[in-house]
């Protein structure tokens, strides 16, 4: 009886356990408001109104900051007019309370230890909120919400809630900016290449725009059969070749070289992306090794590829029309679990919008780009984002792209931090070969071997420096783009 009658005040305990909190935290840090309003500056940046367990002490927070903040007194004398006069704190009224809280109000040099504690307990509250509804939802879930949307948003809401509210943040000494600033130049220096960003692992690429920069959106555009989803995975393999991961201070690890790279597949599984790649670095056709068509020296150079493969971090989802919400989901989850440094997404067009959006095509590429934009900047990561051309590139003479050409909205072009376009004359003239034996026979024969192999990468649009067309070398056969080999045009680096 003894064991049954502790079992069930174990589960009458477990049953009314009152949220995490700190009353006498929380009394301390407005009654040193309340005494001396420098306090509030010490927490403004991190603490808000709705981080407080008690309600009163909300309302106190609120009316304080707000006064503060208009550059007028907060004191119990001031605010108790604003606060309602019939209100009662166990026997004493609003009025007494207030004095009360400034009457016991210690220093104001504790007042941050005392924010950390208060904000601390609102997390852990915010962590039961969303683990009652994981359960809640999961007992009884509308027949219209499929258990994977119930995963994705719980991640969500896990994830905004470890990034947001942060205790760093509000203005800084220009002794820490130039700080910074230093140390970004010194990481830049160690890094190969002497860039900014993550090197593509082309050069002349990487002198116009100084590597691939965190949180930029980087629309890489073509009509089909000019290379994109091939330059694509020549730069993904390039940086996550080069990856070479530095320790920091905290014992967590920030890639010093190339990176950790996510790739979105929509187009193509992930057996086919793995054949291009292999097909790229080893020099062996992609229809040579689909057909088995290879000799004993080349399977050499297979099994080696594909060892070098599995080693390096390349990650790759080939779930195709992914919703814009699934693909942050899963962004989130490797750099959580991984890490991820780079992410490539082949392509905008075949990503869904969510179901508000279905049906109306415009406003649904909008809500994808606007929500590519906002994940770059939440994961501190260049996306690079695939897009076809609509076909007015083919009506003109000159079929070099151009910003206007961006299929089906102008949001590509808007929330994009960088367009790049890529174009192969060579393929137009192989098309529009001449009757043989005439002069424009000969005059096409020589324009053709002017362009073959060379392609270019025509950046239309550069948020962070100035447009420029890239002569690059195109070997069609291994769907492989490489610098050229005179490198004479290219710009100044990229400052």
């Amino acid at each position: 009886m003894a064991d049954a009658a502790r079992k069930m005040d174990d589960d009458a305990a477990a049953l009314y356990r009152e949220a995490p909190s700190n009353i006498e935290a929380e009394q301390a840090l407005l009654g040193a408001m309340l005494v001396n309003n420098d306090a509030y500056y010490v927490v403004h940046d991190f603490l808000k109104p709705d981080h407080f367990f008690e309600p009163l002490h909300r309302e106190i927070f609120a009316k304080t900051s707000e006064m503060i903040r208009m550059g007028k007194i907060a004191n119990p004398v001031t605010i108790k007019t604003f606060l309602a006069a019939g209100d009662k704190v166990g026997d004493l009224t609003v009025a007494q309370y207030l004095a009360r809280l400034a009457a016991e109000a210690t220093t104001i040099i504790n007042a941050s230890d005392y924010g950390r504690a208060i904000y601390d307990l609102a997390i852990r509250r915010s962590l039961i909120r969303i683990g009652e509804d994981v359960v809640n939802i999961a007992f009884d879930a509308p027949l219209d919400m499929e258990p994977k949307a119930q995963i994705e948003d719980a991640e969500r809401r896990l994830f905004e809630l470890a990034e947001t509210g942060r205790y760093d943040g509000g203005f800084q000494s220009f002794t820490e900016a130039v700080t910074l600033a230093v140390e970004m130049a010194t990481a830049a220096k160690d890094r190969d290449g002497g860039l900014s960003g993550v090197s593509s692992g082309i050069s002349a690429l990487d002198r116009s725009m100084g590597g691939l920069q965190a949180s930029d959106l980087i629309i890489l555009a073509g009509r089909p059969a000019m290379g994109k989803t091939s330059l694509a995975t020549n730069i993904a393999f390039n940086i996550a070749a080069a990856y070479e991961p530095a320790e920091q201070a905290d014992g967590s690890f920030k890639a010093k070289n190339g990176g950790v790279v996510g790739f979105f597949s929509l187009e193509m599984s992930a057996e086919q992306l793995a054949t291009r790649i292999i097909s790229e670095q080893t020099e062996i056709s992609s229809s040579k090794i689909r057909r088995g068509n290879i000799n004993d020296q080349e399977l050499v150079k297979l099994v080696g590829c594909s060892e070098t493969m599995q080693r390096i971090p390349l990650y790759i989802d080939q779930t195709g029309g992914i919703s814009i919400a699934q693909l942050s989901a899963r962004a989130r989850r490797l750099k959580r679990q991984r890490g991820l440094d780079v992410m490539v997404i082949d392509y905008v067009q075949l990503m869904q919008g969510s179901s508000r959006t279905q049906g109306n095509r415009v406003q649904e590429i909008t809500e994808i780009t606007t929500g590519l934009k906002a994940l770059a900047k939440e994961l501190a990561v260049p996306i690079i984002a695939l897009s076809q051309l609509s076909r007015q590139v083919e009506n003109r003479d000159d079929k070099r792209p151009q910003l206007a050409d961006l299929r089906e909205s102008g949001s590509i072009e808007q929330d994009a931090d960088v367009v790049m376009f890529v174009y192969r004359e060579e393929y137009y003239l192989a098309n529009r070969e001449p009757k043989p034996g005439t002069d424009d026979h000969l005059k096409w024969e020589q324009a053709l071997n002017e362009t073959r192999g060379r392609a270019e990468v025509i950046i239309a649009k550069q948020r962070h420096g100035p447009t420029a067309t890239v002569p690059l070398a195109f070997q069609a056969e291994y769907t492989r783009f490489t610098d050229l080999a005179d490198d004479s045009y290219l710009p100044e680096r990229f400052e």
